[in-house]
Parts: structure tokens; C-alpha cells; sequence
């Protein structure tokens, strides 16, 4: 570190006041911490981003402003100003795909992007339980190799409508729960087992941990070695 001198740095004003406490010292200034904005350090301003952010995604899949209102306890004119808002907090928009689950992702917002599939596009609401929560940890979006995915439950055969766009693109990332050393495929066995039908080696995948004894194993065995996904 260069060290400079005083004299040539600080106001005389402040130099005299400096020398009478640690005149012939060395001394390090750190530097000044910027000042945070308002709710930064509660984290209030956080969670009120990503609340803003489900409102535009469910008022743009067909909620009305009067459910929305109901929903989130506010006004009217609070919804409004926060779906027409030309200053959005964060510039992404929900979509069923990789892609989209990506954006989100890089903005931290991966467990919205889980709520708007299973509310929106599924259209599941009693998976959200499952999916959300504080003490549940969110690992992806990844590639992961099919192959360690249980097959408990899951008819290869089976020719469903569930996930039918072939374009891998315009498809979702699976969603994975990860549970005492095993991975399983629980809300999308039709998008699963078509992957498997098409001999899917690796797919982009969220892989979903509840237990902190499950997130330490996972991320023993498997943190360091999976490879997220950062554009689709």
C-alpha cells in the first residue's frame, strides 16, 4: 500500500486537529461505506420487489386488478400504479420456459419464477406449499443428467399432452426434489418421461432441497459439479 503525506492530502484545518491525537503515527483511513437505500438493510425493499414482480406476472396471465387487490390486501389504485409503473424494479417477465426460469434465476428471483409455474402455467396451487418456503433452498437453473432421477411412478409408454411443445426452447426446466440422497420427479412425470422417450441425456433442471441435512449432502456430492445455465 503507498502511503501518502498528510500535509498533502488533508485541509490544514484537519490536519492540526489529526496531529493532536497521532501527530508522527502511521495511520489507515478506511474507506466510507455508501449509505444504503431505504428497507436495503431490513430487506423490506427486497420483498417488496418481488412482491411488485408476481403482481405484473399474474395481472399479465389474466388476473384482474379487484383479485390482485383482494389478494395482496391493497388498494385499487396501489395494483394499478404497480402494473403500469414505467419504472419497473426489475425488468423480466415470466414465461414457461428455460429461458425465462434463467432471467429469473440471475435475478434472484428463482422461487417467483417456481410460484408463476405452478399457479400460472400448471396451474397447481396446492404444489406451492411444497415449493416455497424460507427454510427451502432453490439449486439452478443446471444441466442434469436424467439418469439419476427415480423412475418410481413414471410410465415411459405414455403418450400424454402434458409439456406437448417439441421445441426444447419453449419447454420448462424440470423441477426436482432432492431427498435423502435421491432425486425425483414429482409435478412434471410427462414432461420427464418424453424427455426419456427422446434419450434426453441432460436437461436444464431446478433442483429443489427442504432439509438442511438434504442441502449438505447435495451440496457434498453434487454442488460442484453441475453446470448452471447462464442465458438459454
Amino acid at each position: 500500500m503507498k502511503y501518502e503525506n498528510a500535509g498533502e492530502v488533508l485541509p490544514e484545518e484537519l490536519l492540526k486537529e489529526i496531529q493532536k491525537y497521532a501527530a508522527g503515527k502511521l495511520l489507515y483511513i478506511p474507506k466510507g461505506q455508501e449509505k444504503k437505500g431505504w428497507g436495503e438493510t431490513s430487506g423490506y425493499r427486497d420483498r417488496l420487489q418481488r412482491r411488485n414482480v408476481m403482481i405484473r406476472n399474474k395481472y399479465a396471465n389474466g388476473m384482474t386488478v379487484s383479485e390482485l387487490a383482494d389478494e395482496y390486501f391493497l388498494s385499487l389504485d396501489s395494483i394499478k400504479k404497480i402494473i403500469y409503473s414505467k419504472k419497473h424494479d426489475r425488468h423480466i417477465t415470466y414465461a414457461p420456459t428455460v429461458r425465462s426460469a434463467v432471467q429469473y434465476a440471475n435475478n434472484g428471483l428463482l422461487e417467483e419464477w417456481i410460484q408463476c409455474y405452478l399457479m400460472l402455467t400448471r396451474q397447481v396451487a396446492s404444489a406451492l406449499h411444497d415449493y416455497s418456503g424460507e427454510k427451502n433452498h432453490y439449486f439452478g437453473v443446471v444441466k442434469f443428467p436424467l439418469r439419476l432421477i427415480q423412475m418410481d411412478g413414471i410410465k415411459l409408454e405414455a403418450d400424454d399432452s402434458d409439456e406437448a411443445d417439441d421445441h426444447a426452447a419453449d419447454l420448462p426446466p424440470l423441477l426436482i426434489e432432492y431427498e435423502r440422497g435421491k432425486f425425483y420427479c414429482i409435478e412434471q412425470k410427462g414432461l420427464f418421461a418424453r424427455l426419456k422417450r427422446r434419450k434426453v441425456n441432460a436437461y436444464s433442471t431446478i433442483i429443489v432441497l427442504k432439509e438442511s441435512a438434504d442441502y449438505k449432502r447435495f451440496m457434498k456430492h453434487y454442488g460442484h459439479v453441475l453446470f448452471f445455465i447462464d442465458h438459454a
